[in-house]
């Protein structure tokens, strides 16, 4: 185990295009990092011709480890510099990982269903969630029920992952191309009804518009949901606070909380989501 505050040197198995601007990296690290929790992130350090890049915030999409060493799956989109070069590696190049990071999701072993919404990218520590909860949570029994959205069909990802693990899966589109037509929000604003609060836990990441729009369908009921905020990052260590949102708990006056160690996990009803949230 790494204690050395240095990163762990990992070396690239595979680094391929699913669709659109969408990869999926496997990494080998030669020694395990600390068991990560669904929620937590890795911080990625890329060194490329001599240039030293700030550390990129992923979040995970798989885990697995073998006595002395791990490995460990990154799904990610290119939106700028640092991935578009992370997208030219290959096999055999190496990276740092930093990690895990930040709070996790709380665990509810007793209920009946186990409620997943992803939006767009949100479906990489969705899906690990729900990995966790079927492989790792021995006392629960219940159903694990996917909600999964993208813009079109085209950009649906990591589907065969949540089938596998999933009771079951139920998918929107923006443009109906597939499953439902319309936000993934208004889908399970639908079948909200039939979720009785004390049975239920949700769980949700994916764009802030999204999940503001989660948090005013569920104003009124008593479902407790923990949300996973995408925001951008340069240290993940709570030093540079680049990465504040504002939280307002019940009769107490708002705080700013820095996403990468006070969350990115968060109570929905806890974020003041008036505020202008940042995007990754």
């Amino acid at each position: 185990m790494n204690h050395s505050g240095l990163p762990v040197p990992g070396k690239i198995v595979s680094n391929r295009q699913l669709i659109n601007e969408h990869y999926l990296m496997t990494v080998n690290l030669p020694e395990p990092i600390m068991n990560p929790l669904p929620g937590q992130f890795i911080m990625v350090m890329l060194n490329r011709r001599g240039e030293v890049f700030l550390g990129r915030p992923f979040s995970i999409y798989n885990y697995n480890r073998r006595r002395n060493k791990a490995t460990i799956d990154i799904l990610y989109q290119v939106v700028g510099r640092g991935t578009r070069l992370m997208a030219e590696l290959e096999r055999g190049d190496t990276l740092g990982i930093f990690g895990p990071h930040g709070k996790s999701f709380d665990m509810f072993p007793h209920v009946r269903n186990v409620v997943l919404i992803a939006g767009g990218m949100g479906v990489a520590p969705i899906s690990y969630l729900a990995s966790y909860y079927k492989n790792n949570i021995k006392a629960f029994n219940g159903n694990i029920i996917c909600y999964s959205g993208a813009r079109t069909s085209d950009h649906l990802l990591g589907m065969d992952r949540l089938i596998a693990t999933c009771s079951s899966v139920h998918i929107s589109t923006d443009d109906g191309s597939a499953g439902y037509c319309g936000a993934v929000t208004e889908l399970f604003a639908g079948e909200l009804p039939g979720y009785v609060p004390d049975q239920c836990v949700l769980y949700a990441c994916g764009p802030s518009p999204m999940l503001k729009r989660l948090s005013e369908i569920l104003k009124g009921h008593a479902i407790p949901c923990q949300v996973l905020l995408e925001q951008r990052m340069a240290c993940g260590v709570g030093a540079c606070l680049g990465c504040v949102v504002e939280v307002i708990h019940a009769g107490e006056e708002s705080q700013y909380a820095r996403v990468c160690v006070d969350g990115p996990v968060f109570d929905i009803r806890d974020i003041n989501w008036n505020t202008t949230l940042g995007e990754s």
